[in-house]
């Protein structure tokens, strides 16, 4: 029996470290700006009352059949308990001002497992009051009560909190997002009127290709810009076992080129006019002229970042000129007679902060069996106009 319950109290120490844990991130990290944020963090600590009542408390029981279920419970709610604290820990460094309930698939782990770790220490609790041999049918159901009674309270304290804490910063504005102005007052250009270029921006670019819906590849860039000066490196992957990897530098008047298992090229910096990504894509597809006939497709809040959203057709020159990464998944083929559109956001600084959208054609010349290729595009260039430095690449 002390074999037993040594085994059954270190179970539940366990147990309160890892509630220890997820409550800690809550309490010292979670700060979205609302009136009880630190509330949040004491109401998410509230289930190590129960735990450490199971380790003050083991839940004894005197069979091997019952004692192998106790066990059982208590690393089944360990195991509930670990997907929920990684959930916790991503949202809060990740920041953001949404409540730390947003969806019953994020909040049924943390209940089951506040659920599983109640009737845990229930057992251990209900021994000291109920003097049956075993586990008998009151000392079950007393369990039964404290742990729907523990976790319903502890649930609505933990919910109620959370979710005042989110209607608060509800209607408050974002002080700071890094696509753009968040003043309630700024007004968005319409979507044929000139557009402000940034003088420098983070960079990512997402493309992706299929053929009648079967994958082709994909390419993922990330880089920055300082008015013509550039480095952003590219990953590309075609078809299931072909990866690649791209960059390029600019800086003054001097540009390098990475191409695949090779080294750092000088090249003439006109070679990468077409290559800066936000830039080239203002320049081509959405300069004045493409623009003239846009469709405003009203008012979106981008991270707190107020923006209106338009939308033009497009043609597969254009796209391929603004986006010249997009060879890396099409090769050679002949995307002229291609056609599509893309949605882009502009912010109340009269910057372009986001681009999506899409083009398709004719698939022949990427499968020769295909019928229907079609390239999917998704760009940000977020914190603009703010400083950027551009480093030489190591040759």
């Amino acid at each position: 029996m002390r074999v037993r319950q040594f085994e059954l109290r270190l179970l539940a120490v366990a147990l309160t470290i890892l509630w220890a844990a997820g409550a800690g991130v809550i309490l010292v990290a979670y700060r979205p700006g609302g009136p009880v944020d630190l509330l949040v963090g004491v109401a998410a600590s509230l289930p190590l009352l129960v735990s450490v009542a199971s380790i003050v408390w083991p839940p004894l029981v005197r069979s091997d059949r019952g004692s192998a279920g106790v066990f059982w419970l208590g690393l089944v709610a360990g195991l509930l308990l670990l997907p929920s604290i990684a959930g916790v820990t991503g949202q809060v460094v990740e920041g953001g001002t949404q409540a730390l309930l947003p969806s019953l698939e994020v909040v049924y782990p943390w209940a089951l497992a506040l659920l599983a770790t109640s009737l845990f220490a229930g057992i251990g609790i209900s021994r000291q009051f109920i003097n049956e041999v075993g586990i008998g049918k009151r000392r079950i159901a007393a369990s039964l009560a404290f742990a729907v009674v523990a976790t319903s309270v502890i649930g609505g304290v933990y919910a109620g909190v959370s979710l005042a804490d989110e209607a608060a910063l509800r209607d408050r504005p974002a002080t700071h997002s890094r696509f753009g102005p968040t003043e309630a007052n700024v007004i968005p250009p319409e979507c044929n009127q000139a557009l402000v270029s940034a003088t420098t921006a983070k960079l990512e670019l997402d493309l992706w290709a299929d053929v009648d819906g079967r994958s082709v590849g994909t390419v993922n860039l990330n880089g920055s810009r300082s008015g013509m000066d550039v480095s952003w490196t590219a990953q590309v992957v075609r078809g299931a076992d072909l990866f690649v990897q791209y960059a390029a530098v600019r800086r003054g008047s001097a540009a390098w080129l990475l191409g695949p298992g090779g080294a750092w090229t000088p090249v003439p910096p006109a070679e990468l006019d077409g290559d800066m990504v936000d830039a080239s894509a203002i320049a081509g597809a959405l300069s004045l002229g493409n623009r003239a006939t846009a469709e405003n497709r009203g008012f979106e809040y981008v991270e707190g970042a107020r923006a209106r959203h338009c939308r033009i057709a497009v043609d597969g020159t254009t796209f391929q000129t603004s986006f010249p990464q997009v060879v890396w998944l099409v090769g050679n083929a002949d995307t002229s007679t291609w056609r599509g559109e893309l949605d882009y956001w502009v912010f109340g600084d009269g910057e372009v902060g986001r681009i999506e959208g899409r083009i398709n054609g004719s698939a022949q010349e990427i499968l020769p069996h295909g019928l229907l290729a079609t390239v999917n595009l998704r760009m940000t260039a977020t914190d603009r106009d703010t400083p950027v430095s551009i480093a030489t690449p190591r040759t």
